[in-house]
């Protein structure tokens, strides 16, 4: 096989590409920059590469490593709860959906990869999501095959205690995030905290940039009484247009005002027929690619 050449090979192969960075890095922005740059490359390549799709993951995963190296300072300064910028999709994404959504995109998963370093990071998802064999996985992050296998073994147990899992039931999911809003919305304290798991958790990620709890928050009366306590403020600047999709493969909604200026980006993680966990993203810079520009309120 050659290189592709048909607009939708390559397309094919950019999105390859992005489904790596974008788990690598959790930023729809620069993964979009690895997966063009490794495209780019790939179609300047002087020989083109049997497998384009196994040729863009080895080098959006080298890239991606030197990103999240030279990101690392700016990680650690990150004012409040750091989430992933939000893959957003209709609720019945067609054929022309951005990236396959997954368990390994959601929110959750990326949140965790945060504990990795990037060798570590790139190693568990080569081998966990992309089900690539060591001898591979060292070839393209430059380690021994024994090395990989240790790195792989310790992210795995750093990983898997804290590793999500949802309801299978997505009808059940969609039903219970749509009481949860119309119980924000109407500010009905009681009705959140019957929805809402004894341990659930609350991240709000504004960067510093816009008004959002700078800690996260736990506790089913707590988080309750946060969230009326925001829709009443937010109700104030309405109303709002309200969508509901996926956020990372989970249900979510997207929230903005009547003149199509962005207020946030909403998810959840549904255990057990309950929320376990509420994400609200408003960080402008990480709401850009979602349309409709921000402003803080």
């Amino acid at each position: 096989m050659t290189v592709a050449t048909s607009d939708t090979e390559l397309e094919a192969v950019r999105r390859r590409g992005f489904g790596v960075a974008y788990r690598m890095l959790g930023s729809v922005s620069e993964a979009e920059d690895v997966a063009q740059e490794a495209l780019i490359r790939l179609t300047q390549a002087d020989e083109p590469p049997d497998e384009p799709a196994a040729w863009i993951t080895t080098v959006a995963t080298r890239l991606s490593i030197d990103v999240l190296r030279s990101a690392r300072k700016r990680r650690e300064a990150y004012v409040g709860p750091w989430l992933p910028e939000p893959l957003i999709e209709d609720r019945d994404p067609g054929p022309a959906s951005q990236v396959e959504l997954a368990d390994s995109l959601s929110q959750a998963f990326l949140v965790l990869l945060e504990r990795l370093s990037p060798v570590e990071r790139a190693a568990f998802i080569l081998r966990e999501v992309f089900d690539y064999d060591y001898a591979r996985i060292a070839e393209i992050v430059d380690r021994s095959e024994e090395n990989c296998r240790q790195i792989v073994t310790r992210a795995r147990k750093h990983i898997e205690a804290s590793r999500p899992r949802f309801d299978p039931d997505e009808a059940l999911r969609d039903e219970l995030l749509q009481r949860f809003i119309a119980a924000a919305h109407d500010g009905d304290v009681e009705g959140l905290e019957e929805l809402l798991h004894d341990d659930v958790a609350f991240y709000s990620d504004g960067g510093g940039k816009i008004s959002a709890a700078r800690k996260p928050l736990f506790g089913r009366s707590r988080v309750a009484r946060v969230m009326a306590k925001l829709a009443t403020k937010s109700n104030r600047w309405g109303p709002f247009d309200t969508s509901l999709v996926r956020v990372n493969g989970q249900p979510g909604r997207v929230m903005r005002l009547a003149d199509g200026t962005l207020w946030d980006v909403l998810t959840v993680d549904v255990v057990d027929g309950k929320v376990q966990t509420i994400r609200i993203i408003r960080n402008p810079d990480k709401l850009q690619h979602v349309g409709g520009a921000q402003r803080d309120r």
